[in-house]
């Protein structure tokens, strides 16, 4: 028979368990450590328990327009403020449908929640229109007949031109125009020898006047008479008006004032955006929100912008209209193609807010806000409470049967217990700020269920080992030998466990998948502590006397598991043949 070699190591052995041990250590204080350097030494509280806004919102149908409130649209609407809302950054927010036209969003405690109420409100129905003509806010007022200041429409014509001089004129400054301006004024348009600076060159390519969008007389009526100084005239100009029919609105210029605008049909609009994003321009210091175009998007504005750039002003300006009003005028210079800009009297916050606007899309219905209301925690820390007294009385209950049946062996569950709470504070901790996990009711309930989930891994692997001593084996070859059938169906367990989770958070919204999602960080944290802390404990302790000697106090006495005598090969010995008998 050959020989054993040597140091061949037992089924399931590890040889350093102290360095494993260390290594576990190790991670644990990092995370620790981790959790106190950034300043998050609790973990982020969810709406139920921190108190936050609830925001109800109606659904409406747009006159004019194809749009309907049925479900399709309500699931649109409903993803697409979801993921605004996620855009600002924030956690555990909760958008739902109530009914057949409501929308309820709850923002927990710590959102600027006037900053959320115009994100999540917000239609965004983007679109770039051609200005047929401009003029100051208030409505026009008829001049004697000769007037040098009257022109021939009605309009006075001189305080239009003035005022509107004021915010296009072609200048070094881009700013000029109002709230915001394009790209194209990047580059200021040269001026003819001799010519004064505000003068409009002639026309080479004019822009095709949208059939009876300049002699529509109702229109140009409704021009004239439309007061932007008013709140509610602001609202309703150009409600119900087809993106591919002309319209008149209102919009802001660079010091605040309004000016009112009638607009030909639409030439782009949101969808034709791929991306936007609000960024801080090195150059000149200023906010500005950064638009890029779809490929079809981009050739509509190559064309717009070409035949715009020829127009004297104020029609070589291109109105971007949001929800029906108007945020920029910016002249156009040149022929644009790819992206434009929104500049202007941006700051970080608003120029940020519309770009989040614009990359997520325009909600398909109109929401009218019914209600704003604050949620007080008051409700949900009781039922925490309620919760946590549950839980202690359960590991308190779990902790008696430990020590009662497994004596000694308790002190591995128990310090096993406390390492994954640790690991699993911790973690919670920094996950806040990280992905934005808040805790909530759920996911405290699927921390308590993790408890049992724990304390079976450790069962399974205590009964193995004492299988082994029942079977004659010392502690130490018993620890090693119980380890790999141990793990196998540790393995098993926990993989059943958090593919139910996955599968509940996939298929779940809202604070179900805080359940689930809590269930499967502490099933894999299961696993990480039983191999990386459980075992190698479990083997440096079966060297010590107490536990290797099978102690009455350890847990694996011998006697008390009813242990059968040592394996050994028994050798027949022959009874001595009496001399006389042979």
């Amino acid at each position: 028979m050959a020989a054993p070699k040597k140091g061949r190591k037992a089924p399931g052995g590890q040889g350093k368990p102290g360095r494993t041990l260390a290594l576990m250590l190790i991670v644990m204080a990092g995370l620790v450590g981790g959790m106190f350097w950034s300043g998050e030494t609790t973990p982020r509280l969810g709406i139920d328990l921190a108190g936050g806004t609830t925001i109800t919102l109606k659904a409406e149908a747009e006159p004019g327009k194809e749009s309907a409130v049925n479900e399709t649209n309500m699931a649109t609407a409903v993803g697409i403020i979801e993921r605004r809302v996620n855009g600002l950054g924030v956690s555990e927010a909760e958008v739902q449908t109530q009914g057949k036209e409501n929308i309820i969003v709850n923002i927990p405690k710590g959102t600027d929640s006037e900053q959320a109420q115009k994100q999540v409100g917000t239609t965004a129905q983007l679109f770039f229109r051609p200005v047929l003509n401009a003029a100051p806010a208030g409505p026009a007022t008829p001049e004697p007949a000769g007037s040098p200041s009257a022109s021939p429409s009605g309009k006075p014509a001189d305080k239009a031109t003035d005022g509107k001089d004021k915010a296009t004129a072609p200048s070094s400054s881009p700013t000029t125009q109002g709230r915001a301006v394009t790209e194209a004024l990047k580059a200021p348009s040269p001026t003819p020898s001799g010519a004064p600076a505000d003068q409009p060159k002639a026309p080479e390519n004019p822009v095709p006047t949208p059939s009876g969008a300049a002699a529509n007389p109702e229109l140009e009526k409704q021009f004239a008479a439309l007061n932007c100084l008013d709140p509610k005239a602001r609202a309703n100009a150009g409600k119900g008006a087809k993106p591919e029919q002309p319209t008149v609105a209102c919009g802001k210029n660079s010091i605040g004032g309004w000016e009112k605008y009638l607009l030909g049909p639409a030439e782009v609009d949101g969808k034709d955006v791929d991306d936007a994003k609000g960024v801080l321009d090195p150059q000149r210091g200023i906010w500005i929100v950064q638009m890029d175009f779809t490929d079809a998007g981009s050739k509509k504005f190559a064309k717009i912008t070409g035949k715009l750039s020829q127009q004297p002003s104020p029609m070589n300006q291109f109105a971007i209209v949001l929800d029906g009003e108007v945020v920029s005028a910016p002249q156009v210079n040149q022929t644009l193609s790819a992206s434009a800009e929104i500049s202007g009297s941006f700051n970080q916050q608003s120029a940020q807010d519309l770009g989040n606007i614009l990359s997520y899309g325009a909600l398909p219905l109109s929401f009218d806000q019914q209600s704003v209301t604050t949620v007080t925690a008051a409700l949900g820390g009781e039922q925490l409470k309620a919760g946590l007294i549950a839980g202690a009385i359960g590991l308190a209950l779990v902790v008696v049967y430990l020590v009662v049946y497994y004596r000694g062996l308790s002190i591995v569950a128990l310090l096993s217990l406390l390492a994954s709470a640790i690991l699993t504070y911790a973690l919670m901790s920094l996950l806040g700020p990280a992905i934005g996990f808040a805790l909530n009711l759920p996911a405290v309930c699927g921390a308590i269920v993790a408890i049992g989930i724990t304390a079976d891994s450790f069962i399974v692997y205590f009964e193995r080992i004492r299988d082994e001593i029942r079977e004659g084996r010392t502690l130490r070859p018993a620890v090693e030998r119980a380890w790999p059938r141990a793990r196998r169906t540790i393995l098993v367990s926990d993989f059943v466990s958090f593919l139910a989770a996955a599968v509940l958070f996939i298929v779940t919204v809202g604070k179900v998948q805080g359940f689930a999602f809590t269930l499967g960080l502490t099933t894999l944290l299961d696993v990480v502590v039983v191999f990386f802390f459980t075992k190698p404990l479990m083997t440096l302790l079966a060297r010590t006397k107490f536990f290797a000697s099978g102690h009455p106090w350890s847990g694996l006495d011998p006697k008390r598991l009813g242990a059968k005598p040592p394996l050994r090969r028994s050798r027949r010995v022959s009874a001595p043949v009496d001399p006389k008998e042979a």
